[in-house]
This record gives C-alpha cells, structure tokens and sequence, in this order.
C-alpha cells in the first residue's frame, strides 16, 4: 500500500490493535498515572477522525506500528511512563494533531523532550541519509543526546525488522537490514540489550544473506537432538555438586546466535562442522545481594574442579562490571569428548540486567550506579563525531562501530583512582583521560614500576603514571598511537593550532623582509609563486620558511623574477643548458575529436559533463559525477583532493560514474618530476615526450635548487590512463630523474 494512502484498520489489523492495547495496558498500568490512557485514546482518536496519519513505506499502520514498539519497550527494555507516551504520540506531534505546547501541559516537559528527541531522527531519516552524508554524521550525534531515545529507536528497528519479511521493495529491506547490522545491533550491545542485539544480527543476516542463514538454521536443527544430549550430560554432574554445597541455581543451555556462528566460520575459514563451541551453558544463582560474589567464585571452583578450565578464556565482570551494568563470570572448559564449553556464572540479578540491558539496571539498583559511566561513552561519543575531520563515512560508522563494540581495560593511579578506558588504549590515551594537558605534555609513563613509551598498550589491573614536561608538544605521529576519540580529537586540535602558530609567525618574518626591502607584494603573484615552488598549501610553504628548509631571500628572488616575467615576458629566452628556471609552452592546436561517452548513475549516457580542474581526469581513471549548483555535472577522479570532502558533506549530489567507447579524444596531464640537475636533463625529457606517439607536450616549468636538485612539471596531451602510465615509466628510467608523479 502507498505509503500516501490513509489510514483504513483491516480486520486482521483491529484484532491484532485490540490485543495489543490491552498487553499494553497490563505493562505499563503501575507507571502511568490514572488519566493517561484516555487522554492518549483521545489524540489518537482525533487523528483517526482528521485522516492524518498514513502507512509507512512497508505499508504498515502507524497507530498499530507504534503501538507494538512501545510492547517492546516495555516488556523487552523496561523504559517508563515518559518514553511510552512518546512512542505512541510522536507521529501525531509530527502531523500537526496535537501540539508541543499540548503535549508539555497534558504530558509534561519530559513527555516532550522525548518527543522532541524521536522527530529530530525522523526528520534526518526522511532525508535518506547515506552513511556518506553530513546528515549521517548529525543522525549519529542525535543518538547521543537523550539515552531514552536511543532505546526507543531500537525497539523501533526490531519492530520494523520483524515485519518486513514480504513487505515493501527489495532495496529497502536491504537498507532498513544493514542499518540494523551496522548501527542498532552494535547500541544494543553498548546498552547491554544482548538479546535484541542477537535479533538484529539474525534478522539482518536473514534479509541480507538468505542462503546463509537458512543453512546454518538447517544444520543447527539437524544437531539440535544431539546437541541437547551432550549438554544435559555435561550439567547432570555440576547440578549434583552444586546441591551438594546448598546452592539455590538453575541451569540454561542456550545456542549461539546464527549470527555469531556465521562469523565464526568466516574468522576460523572454516565450515558448520569445524565450529566446536556452538553453545554456552549458563548457572544462574538465586543469591542474596550480600553473597553474590562469594557464591559466584564458588559456582566457579565447583565447575573447575569437575571440568579443565583454560586460563586464557577466563573472564572476570564481577570485580569490575561492564560500563554498562553487564555482570558475570565466563569461564571455557573441557567438556566430555574434548569438546570446548563456556560457562557463565551470575545471579538471578546479574541475568536480568544482562538479558534487558541498562534499563533493568536503572529500574533496581536506581540511576545513580551507572549514571557517570554511562554519560562519559555518551561524551565519547559526542567527541568522536563533533570532530569534523574529512573522512569517508565508512571510515566514520567503521569507528563509530569499534566504539561500540569495544571491550574495556580498567587501569590505576598511583592514588588507585580507577579509570576506563577502551581495549587497545595506550599510556597516552590514559594521560588525555586524566586531564588535556597532562596529554599535550606527555613524554612516557611507568606502568606497575617500569618506564615505558607512550604507545605501550595498557592492560586491565596495570597501574599507570604518566611522565610529563612542559617542552613537550603534540606530534602527528602521535594520531598512530591514540585510539581514543578524546585523545585524537586533542591530538588534532593542538596540531592545528601549532600549524596556525608557524605559519603565522613565517609570514611575519617574509612580510618584514619585503618591507625592508620596499616591495610591496602582490597576493595573486604570491599565490603562483608558493604553486611553482611546489607547496600545495600554503601552510606548507610557511612551515618551509620557519624551518629554514626555505631561504627567504631565495623566495624574494623568485618572486621579483615572476613579477618581471609578467612584466616583460619576451625578455626571457625558453632555451637553458640545465633545468635551472625552464619554462617552456606549446599552443594547443590539437584537434580534440568526438567526447568520450560517459556512463552517470543508472547507465545514463548523452550528459553533458565538463572534467574537474582540481584532478584533471582522462579516460581510463576511476571516476565519479559530482551536480554542481549552476555549472552542471563536473567529473572528478575518485582520488581527487576533494573526493573525501565532496562526499562527506554533499554526498547526495554524488553520482556513480563510468567511461565507455574506447577514448577518442587527448586529455592535458600535469607531471611532476624531481631529479638531478645534470646538464642536458630538459633535452632528455622532452627527447622522450617527442619519440612518443599521440603524446603532445603543452609546457614545461623546471626550477633548480642550491643542492643541485631539481624540480618542475611538465603539462602533456594524453588519450588515456594507460598511455599515461606507460610515459610515467619512460621518463622514471632517465638518468637523473629521481621521481615522475601526476
């Protein structure tokens, strides 16, 4: 059904509402106060009789849709009155059926935070965002505002992925399921929804991957018989002892998701069969509060006697939890037949908050326990995507993802203040955490005692200093030994601001000498000058100047010779012995041919496109289309300068794109070549540049140094990417030449 198409409930549809509402209404009867229910039947009511509410793209029915969501938020997450009123009313706000103003003086300002927190991720979801868009980026940080709208928007996401099996168009499942895999599945590991998590993955693994799931699914109902025999004999034994010692337990089998099965197989390359450890076995204690832990480590020497444990599958989240409330004691043994199982050992407690995350944590022990390390991944979070590098999106959800996912290392001050920090995380990683500028001076670190350098990598339990001194200053090597964001993000930071530094001061000094000398210079003559040197940016060309690697009289030199080149250009003769300041140019009177056909998006061909000057790319290169705002399609090269930043911020004027035909015009090519400066060197290049066949050279600019280096470009016509390669290598192979780059 159009996703246009009013409202109308089918029957099936009014069954299923009518069910709904009342598992709904024995969910959340304690936390709702005694009017909410018919105040919130009355708005929905409202937009029933205005029309205004319409079916998604899948064709599901919105008042029914939100309904179910909020089922699975309260049964599955436990969040409360605010977040359930939200969910129901969200879509009325967004079609204009109740107001904020309504929903804050019926509701309550937390109702429409909440409300307003679930329609800023609609609005940036109705603009599709690719993962390669400015809008994905902003989607992200949404996510880190308000804790409670990330639980409702994966409850949303398994709400959707559990209906769209036949629904809708192919791509649109595709997308709605590798969303589910790449972004809700690793929040709902963050939050310690473990069971959720498993869902997204197996449903995105079924949307996705239908072959594969369908397989490994087979295979595990094929086993399940003997599979089930080995486990009861495995717990008969450890169920006898542990009644033995007077515990109160129960013990679960329970199977690894598909999921998990099919990444296994891919790590190990290996098949079904060749997976050993395709279940974990849980004993989950009914304990008091008080002998949770004694009784754990008891469950755990009980097994270990019976079963050999190995050391290095040990996993101890009793001592210090998970920043998201997740407690246990995992431990793998050698099981009958020498088969590997895990064990986990936790209490009744401990198995709750484990099975529905963050929210049950917050319903029993109350905000406060985890309130401060929850809000510092939110800050990591926040740190992460505020920091605008120019970065693919694969490169920024691919970060975003090892986030999530990472485990954590737990590390001491010599006080024995306790710190947390992501696996992986080095002694400089700890020193930004302490404070910014006890990273911006870090020179090393002592951990347990012993010196060591600020890339080594920090274990749960080290305790670590940090050694300091005031010379000491950001390096940019130092961005290959951070991991996390607030490390980088200050790394970054305070490099920027060293660079503004140098070049500020280079400047000066360059500004002074003109001054002394009465020059006056001019900006577009300067522009070309730092160009012909061969600094691409001008922060570069300062940086030489500050550290002496460029003389300033030289560039004073160089650029009263430029300015008297525009003044009186027939005064300087092309002809020179050596490449010391060679410039030459050719008039291009080469005919130009028919266009080369240029495939856009969807095999869209006759656009008219004009070529990027930034790359200049010929036929042949790896390209793509970029939609200009009033000069039509312009063709850059996918490793353009400007790739990154074009598809980043404006990805959604990017177009796929493709050469066809078999090239039927020249294209300009500017090479750079560095080398010594032998006499003879020009006459050999262009020697080379004239034996080749189709190949035109437009100019040449060739300058040489003081240390009897030179360099220069040289600007030729080519047909294609082959061509180019093969005078790439030509002019490689003449003595003296030491580099020839695009």
């Amino acid at each position: 059904m159009d996703c246009e198409e009013m409202t109308v409930m089918t029957d099936s549809e009014r069954i299923l509402l009518l069910e709904t509402v009342k598992r709904l209404q024995g969910l959340v009867t304690e936390v709702l106060n005694p009017d909410d229910f018919s105040k919130v039947k009355g708005i929905l009511l409202r937009a029933a009789e205005t029309a205004h509410l319409h079916r998604d793209k899948f064709g599901l029915n919105p008042v029914l849709f939100d309904l179910q969501t909020a089922v699975i938020t309260a049964e599955e997450i436990g969040l409360n009155r605010a977040s359930i009123i939200s969910i129901v009313l969200h879509n009325c706000v967004s079609e204009g059926v109740i107001g904020m103003e309504e929903v804050k003086g019926v509701f309550g300002e937390d109702v429409a935070h909440i409300i307003r927190g679930i329609l800023r991720v609609n609005e940036l979801y109705a603009k599709n965002p690719s993962i390669e868009t400015e809008n994905f980026r902003d989607l992200l940080l949404s996510f880190a505002e308000d804790m409670r709208v990330i639980f409702i928007i994966i409850a949303d996401r398994v709400n959707l992925m559990r209906q769209i099996k036949d629904r809708g168009e192919i791509e649109e499942r595709t997308r709605v399921a590798t969303e589910a895999a790449h972004l809700y599945a690793p929040l709902a590991h963050k939050l310690g929804l473990y069971l959720i998590k498993r869902e997204l993955e197996d449903l995105s693994l079924k949307y996705l991957e239908p072959d594969v799931y369908y397989m490994i699914k087979d295979k595990l109902s094929a086993t399940r018989k003997s599979r089930d025999l080995y486990i009861a004999n495995f717990i008969a034994p450890v169920e006898a002892k542990l009644k033995e010692a007077g515990l109160k337990f129960h013990i679960k089998g329970r199977t690894k998701s598909i999921h998990s099965i099919w990444q296994k197989m891919l790590k190990q390359k290996c098949q079904f069969e060749g997976i050993y450890d395709l279940f974990a076995i849980r004993v989950i204690i009914d304990s008091a509060p008080e002998k949770e832990k004694q009784e754990c480590w008891q469950v755990f020497s009980i097994v270990t006697d019976m079963y050999r444990p190995n050391p290095k599958r040990l996993r101890d989240w009793l001592s210090v939890p998970k920043s998201n409330g997740y407690e246990s004691l995992h431990i793998t043994v050698m099981g009958p037949e020498g088969k590997w199982v895990e064990i986990q050992i936790r209490t009744e407690r401990m198995d709750e908050i484990a099975e529905r995350g963050l929210a049950a944590h917050w319903r029993y022990k109350g905000v406060k326990e985890s309130g401060t390390k929850l809000e510092d991944w939110l800050q990591d979070i926040r740190s992460l995507l505020e920091n605008h590098d120019v970065e693919s999106g694969e490169r920024l959800i691919d970060r975003f993802k090892v986030d999530l996912y990472s485990d954590e290392v737990f590390v001491f001050t010599p006080k024995g203040d306790l710190f947390k920090l992501p696996k992986g995380a080095t002694v400089l990683d700890f020193a930004f955490q302490i404070h910014t500028n006890v990273g911006a001076h870090c020179t090393g670190g002592k951990v347990n005692g012993k010196n060591v350098h600020i890339g080594t990598k920090l274990q749960s339990g080290d305790q670590v200093e940090i050694l300091t001194s005031q010379k000491q200053q950001p390096k940019r090597d130092w961005l290959n030994i951070a991991v996390t964001p607030k490390a980088r993000a200050k790394i970054r930071q305070s490099l920027t601001e060293q660079e503004m530094q140098v070049s500020t001061f280079a400047k000066e000094a360059l500004e002074r000498k003109f001054k002394n000398k009465k020059i006056e210079p001019e900006e577009s003559i300067m522009m070309r000058l730092i160009k012909r040197m061969g600094y691409k940016h001008v922060t570069e060309f300062y940086k030489a100047i500050a550290e002496e690697v460029l003389d300033v009289n030289t560039v004073i030199e160089q650029y009263l010779e430029l300015q008297e080149r525009d003044a009186n250009p027939s005064a300087f003769s092309t002809e020179q012995r050596s490449a010391e300041n060679y410039v030459a140019t050719v008039a291009d009177d080469h005919a130009q041919g028919n266009a080369d056909v240029l495939v856009l998006d969807n095999n869209l061909k006759g656009v008219d496109y004009s070529l990027a000057k930034c790359c200049n790319p010929i036929y042949g290169d790896d390209v793509f289309g970029f939609v200009t705002v009033n000069r039509g399609i312009k063709v850059h090269r996918k490793d353009c300068p400007n790739a990154q930043l074009l598809r980043a911020r404006l990805g959604y004027r990017v177009l796929r794109a493709r050469w066809a035909g078999k090239g039927s015009k020249q294209y300009p090519v500017t090479l750079r070549v560095v080398g010594h400066d032998d006499i003879g060197i020009v006459n050999n290049i262009t020697s080379i540049l004239n034996k080749e066949k189709n190949v035109m050279m437009r100019g040449i600019s060739i300058q040489s140094s003081e240390d009897g280096l030179f360099s220069g470009t040289l600007t030729v016509m080519i047909d294609d990417q082959n061509q180019l390669t093969q005078l790439i290598k030509k002019l490689s192979t003449v003595k003296g030449v030491k580099n020839v780059t695009r």
